[in-house]
């Protein structure tokens, strides 16, 4: 029940022939620029030959004054999804080897998945050795180094293994259920260690942090698809697939804990809203290429289907006016895009850099970038899978399938690149992570922000206390806000933030300082201190810091840990403060899950005008919290349709929701749906083959950017049973408050037979007509 655009949709390019210019190679043959140009000779855009690492860069056009360099690439590595820096500039790579060997997906879960360690022995940028440190994995997607071990995601879990030397020891199990459900285009990834010092995901609402011996594990805000990064204050980034990019104004760690909220403003707000791309070679054969205004007169993509792994660039290379530059991947259009944010108090909003042009863009369609990192000598690295086909079989339909055959896209496999880039020249330096306590203290004022990330996170990991009272003084330095907040966020780490600095914090007239301070309240407030704290929040609150005035209600239930009048209280005087404004309003009623209604009366005297947005907002949390109360019992349906609720977990639960409600950007509600509880006739081919939108359910048009434009069919996979789909179906029309009849095999067997020929999605008004 999702849709076909995925960050890793595949073009199938057809076999039409189409002209455009021709990138010359440099006579390096190891870097591009846009001065290496584009020469006025034909390429044959039907083909699509696997060329070397070398070619592939020669046909790639990037931003003047930059060039693109080859790092690595096959046999030194293979299929890279993932990848990270080490203390000493080597790379971890994460390699997927197993993914989709053919359009079936034969031998998909063998075991031949890999963490590798790259290494530059000559130090000329090239790296040149490689090491196995864990092999023997199904598919694994993310990695996070953390106290002389490592994260590993291999679905469905999570594992910690200890590191000696570089070789993988015993290992913990973190988290069984890391990954529980969804396919492999739709499954946690990212593990990112954060400013605050948790582990962050994208696809998932979970974080992460490991306490002495022991992993906590708590649940937050659910965030995007593929990738995840996080700019200068710690706020993390992450997108959809056809979404440029996805953000949260707030602190990572808040405002998650009412479940009769269907989204809390400040969180998943879309940073970039334009989503237009400029491919510069056709692209044909994205999955809906045939349909109307997916690809532009010259048969190019128009808009983000397959966003990939963000980066906001926090390097010291690219110059002052690529601060606060979002970068996002496009594999399906073979280009990376460039946005520009920029502030405004907590909100942060942001615009695509060019208009008709991209930051880099390539003719190479195998040219694959999945993901984006910022590196020790200040550039900006791109993993490159470089496949010609990585269309998961779930969503594969008729028409990529022919398309691949006809062109031998499947092969070779075993290839992957690693590029960096740098501005035209630069000869950078790699930056590497020393021991002693002291020289990682100035680090963490470096003008890198990589630099600054690990410095801080080598002290907490070699818990070097020794390190406190320099830290001390970083803090109260004030020449360079950066500094200072690496200082907060260390002792925090070391367990040495102390409640008088926090409080000095909050009172300090510069936002980025006192949105930390805000952010760290929950590491030292305690039941002898938490009085200072409350009465900190008033004097916040009589100074009119509207900036601060969401993060005081995110705050109120560590308050009401010690004393529940004094956090109600909280919650009321902002209310009344601030009836108007969404994310203080949104902020108070985190807090209020089941008790939405009396709060509402014990403020009705002072915020009584129903148009007032708390009103508004609150009385949206009540009637979800009232429609919940009808649901149906899920373990009942579980035992009665056990297929179809395996199905609508690995499928249909990441876009719609496991209460059916739809998720914010991804997919429309089920949940009382008048597509899912109407006529099977509507339903089951849009279960086969799909829907693309707009889509009216229950009397409000759907359609992008609320949600995605496409939900895929499950039907073109011949070996899917129809009495699964049967079970599927009937599990979802039973569900929450629905309370359809069930759809027997035999009814979704006749609807196969019928609709055999059928190779493309459905739209409203052809449903309509059925």
């Amino acid at each position: 029940m999702k849709k076909l655009k995925y960050p890793f949709l595949i073009l199938a390019v057809s076999s039409v022939l189409f002209y455009c210019k021709a990138n010359k190679q440099t006579s390096a043959g190891q870097t591009s620029t846009n001065t290496s140009a584009v020469e006025d000779s034909k390429i044959d855009f039907s083909q699509s030959p696997f060329v070397s690492a070398e070619a592939s860069i020669s046909k790639m056009k990037v931003e003047d004054g930059f060039e693109v360099k080859l790092v690595a690439s096959e046999p030194l590595v293979s299929t890279p999804v993932a990848m990270l820096f080490d203390d000493k500039a080597r790379m971890w790579v994460v390699e997927m080897t197993g993914y989709m060997p053919d359009t079936i997906g034969t031998g998909e879960d063998v075991p031949n998945g890999k963490i590798v360690i790259l290494t530059d022995k000559n130090k000329d940028g090239v790296y040149d050795d490689r090491k196995v440190v864990i092999d023997s994995l199904v598919l694994p997607r993310a990695i996070c180094l953390i106290d002389n071990g490592i994260l590993v995601a291999e679905p469905a879990s999570l594992w910690f293994y200890e590191l000696n030397n570089d070789k993988a020891l015993k290992r913990q199990l973190v988290d069984d259920k890391y990954a529980e459900g969804g396919n492999v285009e739709h499954q946690p990834n990212g593990l990112l260690r954060t400013l605050d010092n948790w582990i962050y995901n994208s696809k998932s609402d979970k974080r992460y942090r490991k306490i002495g011996d022991k992993w906590v594990v708590e649940h937050t805000h659910f965030r995007g698809q593929w990738g995840i990064t996080q700019d200068n204050y710690g706020r993390v980034y992450y997108n959809t697939n056809s979404q440029n990019l996805i953000g949260d104004y707030f602190s990572p760690g808040f405002g998650a804990m009412n479940k009769n909220q269907r989204g809390v403003a400040g969180f998943n707000e879309k940073s970039v809203t334009n989503n237009k791309v400029y491919p510069i070679r056709p692209t044909p054969g994205v999955n809906r290429g045939y349909m109307k205004n997916i690809l532009d007169d010259s048969l190019r993509l128009n808009e983000f289907t397959a966003a990939a792994g963000p980066v906001v660039y926090r390097g010291d290379l690219f110059g002052r006016v690529y601060e606060w530059n979002a970068f996002v991947p496009e594999p399906s259009a073979n280009l990376i895009k460039r946005n520009i944010l920029k502030e405004n108090g907590y909100v942060t909003k942001g615009e695509q850099a060019y208009k008709f042009k991209e930051f880099l863009a390539s003719t190479d369609e195998r040219f694959r970038p999945v993901n984006l990192y910022n590196a020790p000598d200040g550039s900006m690295y791109v993993l490159d899978m470089y496949r010609g086909i990585i269309q998961h079989k779930t969503y594969l339909t008729p028409y990529l399938k022919d398309q691949i055959g006809k062109r031998g896209l499947t092969q070779p496999l075993a290839s992957g690149r690693i590029y960096k880039i740098v501005p035209k020249g630069a000869k950078p330096q790699m930056v590497t992570i020393p021991t002693d306590p002291g020289l990682l203290v100035k680090l963490l004022g470096h003008p890198n922000g990589w630099v600054r990330d690990n410095a801080q996170q080598k002290l907490i990991d070699s818990k070097s206390t020794q390190a406190i009272p320099a830290l001390r003084a970083a803090l109260q330095q004030t020449e360079n806000p950066l500094f200072a907040i690496h200082a907060l966020w260390t002792l925090e780490g070391l367990h040495a933030l102390k409640t008088e600095e926090v409080i000095g914090i909050l009172n300090q007239p510069n936002w980025v300082i006192r949105m930390q301070g805000l952010t760290a309240v929950p590491s030292v407030i305690t039941k002898d201190n938490f009085t200072q704290f409350a009465s900190a929040f008033d004097q916040i609150l009589v100074r009119n810091d509207t900036l601060a005035a969401p993060y005081l209600a995110f705050l109120a239930p560590f308050i009401k840990t010690y004393d529940s009048k004094a956090s109600n209280d909280l919650l009321k005087k902002l209310t009344v403060k601030y009836p108007q404004n969404r994310y203080v309003s949104d902020a108070v009623i985190s807090n209020l899950q089941d008790q939405e209604e009396a709060f509402q009366k014990e403020i009705t005297a002072s915020v009584g005008d129903p148009n007032f947005a708390f009103n508004k907002q609150l009385q949206r949390a009540i009637a979800n919290a009232k429609s919940a109360q009808g649901n149906r019992n899920p373990e009942l349906l579980k035992k009665e349709f056990p297929k179809g609720e395996a199905l609508f977990t690995s499928i249909c639960q990441t876009c719609h929701g496991i209460d059916g409600n739809g998720v914010k950007s991804l997919a429309p509600p089920l949940n009382q749906s008048d597509w899912v509880t109407g006529s099977k006739d509507r339903l089951i081919p849009i279960v086969l083959f799909g829907l693309t939108g707009p889509v009216k359910v229950n009397g409000h048009v759907y359609q992008a950017p609320e949600i995605n434009g496409d939900m895929p069919g499950i039907g073109y996979d011949k070996d899917m049973p129809s009495e699964d789909i049967a079970q599927l179906l009937s599990y979802i029309r039973k569900s929450w408050r629905n309370n359809a009849d069930k759809v027997t095999t035999e009814e979704v067997v006749r609807m196969r037979e019928k609709l055999s020929k059928r190779e493309k999605a459905y739209t409203e008004a052809e449903l309509n007509g059925i």
